[in-house]
């Protein structure tokens, strides 16, 4: 049987601004500041640099987003903070 590659593909006619993948970058590079980097800080607080990044995006997105991260353990939650797992490198 051949082993099968599974990438995670944004469409060629999507804007790359609003996708999930670049959002969820865009969030890491947030988590990974002096201000938050190794700590549990408050959702609301990551949402708020996120939101003011640009225009098009909402807060459905963050929570998109969010969840993504937090579903390929990018990301753990401690009531109402998250923060970065640590063997999260500066390469990925």
């Amino acid at each position: 049987m051949e082993k099968l590659n599974k990438m995670l593909l944004p469409h060629p006619e999507s804007n790359l601004k609003t996708n999930i993948m670049v959002m969820g970058a865009d969030i890491i590079k947030i988590m990974k500041s002096k201000d938050y980097r190794g700590k549990y800080v408050l959702v609301e607080d990551i949402m708020k640099e996120f939101l003011k990044n640009d225009k098009k995006r909402t807060i459905e997105l963050f929570l998109y987003t969010i969840t993504f991260l937090f579903i390929v353990d990018i990301i753990t939650r401690k009531d109402y903070k998250i923060r970065l797992i640590k063997n999260v490198s500066n390469n990925e």
